[in-house]
């Protein structure tokens, strides 16, 4: 798998909130350039994690409707009678 990375748009979104987020909770000043290298460090070393808990939660998902669907299936059999 390749490397996690955030697109220019993506960038563009979150450095602002993380600037504003720093001056605001933690009394830090920083600016936009300090912001995206910070921001490139979350996302290479808590984006696999976060990644990860995202696939666990949509096999979840994906398990739940496949259990849903098989009910759907066996309520479809037709009963042949009895077996001899």
């Amino acid at each position: 798998m390749e490397d996690l990375k955030l697109t220019s748009e993506d960038k563009a979104l979150l450095v602002p909130k993380l600037v504003d987020y720093l001056a605001r909770e933690l009394d830090v000043e920083a600016g936009q350039f300090d912001a995206e290298f910070l921001l490139d460090f979350l996302t290479k070393e808590v984006g696999a994690l976060l990644y990860n808990r995202g696939l666990a939660d949509a096999h979840a998902a994906l398990e739940k409707h496949i259990e849903a669907f098989g009910e759907v299936i066996y309520a479809l059999e037709k009963d042949v009678g009895e077996r001899r």
